[in-house]
């Protein structure tokens, strides 16, 4: 199959019928993509975790102009199964453990069904209102079984929630916010004094986000964070930061904390970093993306102790909340803000709900102006599972967690680098002595061993100087029995690599 086509859009030829928005033949179809997507999961341990492809592959697979004519349906799926599943790599696989999970979930693909049909542009309540209502709502379940502040959700005076793409969006919005929050105090002319905190083991995007905001690049300030507080930011490095800045004239306006860091799941401390924020008058925005959603659990709700301090906090639903991406939870104290910086207007966007002020138009509280109806799969996740369900599901992958941490604990050649937070184990193989460069080669050959034999995906990070290895639990498939397997072939390919030292 070379991608051309012998239909003429008919029928005729056995090519595809064009009939876009056509019931019956959305039901045949459909019933057959369904069928295809459940013998994808049925079958997910098949394939090699990691694609093991090469780059350029496609392009070697399929034609260099698009079809003038329609294909048949079997013709797409042999190609689907052919040439694109080789090159997925399997982030719903029980044997994925790279990065952080980006969770599926039948709920959560029957809400994003339903959204593709109703295939709405919901940029202001007039254009779908249930789609706003029901954002609205879902955002304070979310923000009452988090225990937030009543001052964030929508019941409040100025307070809500909105959801976002992802936590590199919600950071710019609520940067822009404060940017320009200080610059009506401060003067337009005072951009080039603004100065925004984070550790070291802040997410990159907060980085991204002061060069799209044209925040000096000299001007932000990496706290470096260590071992000695399992690589949370101090507050007293902080406040030595912010004191420097305002001897030389500088405004410290923008400060963020972490719950559930990218390399290892720290949990800076919101409480104090909180309070330092509220003494220099700084945007004070916390970024639970990963971990947020272990704090449903009330055992883990402490970690967000401090967030009353916020005036902003952003966790993904898309992660571990088994709502499939995009899905990502921004509340904030104070809406005014998101809105005076990123509302426009044109006259061809005014209706009579708007101009009232009785509604809320979410094209106001993000960067672009459409948006899905992203809500209906959290509102099918609560309504499908239901809290006590959700909460089992975060405990028993902290569990697996825990149950991987003591097996790297069981053997001497390995280390767990820094105490497990949640359901990552950061860990590495013990170099020998004479190793110059750390033991980064070393585990590094390990990683990629067992990441090219396809059994398993891992991922690293650098902490310390050290290169480690990252083992973060949260598929919705992974039970205990492939936990032990990929110890297994890590303690496997351990002994090929130290024989190769």
């Amino acid at each position: 199959m070379d991608g051309s086509a012998t239909s003429n859009g008919s029928g005729d030829g056995g090519g595809w019928p064009m009939r876009p928005m056509d019931a019956e033949q959305l039901r045949e179809c459909g019933h057959r993509m369904v069928d295809f997507i459940a013998d994808y999961y049925k079958s997910i341990e098949t394939f090699p975790v990691l694609s093991q492809v090469q780059p350029g592959y496609l392009k070697e697979l399929l034609p260099d102009s698009a079809p003038n004519r329609p294909d048949t349906l079997d013709a797409l799926f042999d190609d689907i199964r052919e040439k694109i599943v080789p090159g997925v790599t399997h982030w719903q696989s029980p044997n994925y453990f790279a990065y952080y999970p980006s969770n599926s979930s039948t709920a959560g693909f029957l809400g994003e069904m339903l959204s593709a049909a109703f295939n709405i542009v919901g940029f202001s309540w007039i254009t779908s209102p249930a789609a706003t209502e029901l954002e609205v709502i879902v955002l304070d379940w979310f923000a009452k079984m988090l225990k937030l502040p009543t001052l964030f959700l929508s019941s409040s005076a100025l307070g809500g929630g909105v959801i976002q793409g992802t936590a590199s969006e919600a950071v710019l919005v609520v940067l822009l916010a404060a940017r320009d929050r200080t610059l009506k105090k401060q003067g337009k002319k005072s951009l080039e004094k603004l100065v925004v905190y984070a550790s070291d083991q802040t997410h990159s995007a907060l980085q991204k986000a002061c060069q799209i905001a044209g925040i000096f690049p000299e001007n932000f300030r990496v706290v470096k964070a260590d071992c000695s507080n399992n690589y949370a930011v101090a507050p007293e490095a902080v406040s030595e930061a912010i004191s420097v800045d305002l001897s030389s004239g500088l405004i410290p306006f923008f400060l963020c904390a972490t719950v559930g860091t990218t390399s290892s799941s720290a949990v800076d401390p919101l409480h104090q970093l909180g309070k330092i924020a509220q003494a220099h008058d700084m945007w004070f925005h916390i970024d639970a993306a990963y971990a947020g959603s272990a704090c449903i659990c009330p055992e883990y709700r402490h970690h967000l102790d401090g967030v009353e301090e916020a005036d902003s906090f952003n966790m993904n639903a898309h992660k571990w909340f088994l709502t499939n991406f995009d899905c990502s939870l921004l509340w904030v104290k104070d809406r005014s803000h998101l809105i005076e910086a990123l509302s426009t207007n044109p006259e061809f966007l005014k209706n009579k709900a708007s101009q009232a002020n009785s509604v809320v138009d979410f094209k106001d509280w993000q960067i672009p102006l459409g948006r899905r109806f992203r809500s209906l799969k959290l509102w099918m996740v609560f309504r499908l599972y239901g809290v006590e369900n959700l909460q089992s599901y975060i405990r028993k992958h902290i569990q697996l967690a825990k149950h991987f941490e003591q097996l790297v604990l069981s053997d001497s050649r390995f280390e767990v680098v820094t105490p497990r937070n949640f359901s990552l184990v950061c860990f590495r193989l013990v170099p020998p002595t004479s190793e110059v460069d750390n033991g980064r080669k070393l585990n590094y050959g390990l990683m990629d061993t067992a990441n090219s034999s396809g059994k398993i995906f891992i991922s690293h990070t650098v902490l310390s100087g050290k290169f480690v290895l990252r083992f973060a639990v949260g598929a919705p498939l992974t039970e205990e029995q492939h936990v032990d397997a990929a110890w297994k072939l890590l303690q496997d390919e351990a002994s090929k690599v130290l024989r190769s030292v």
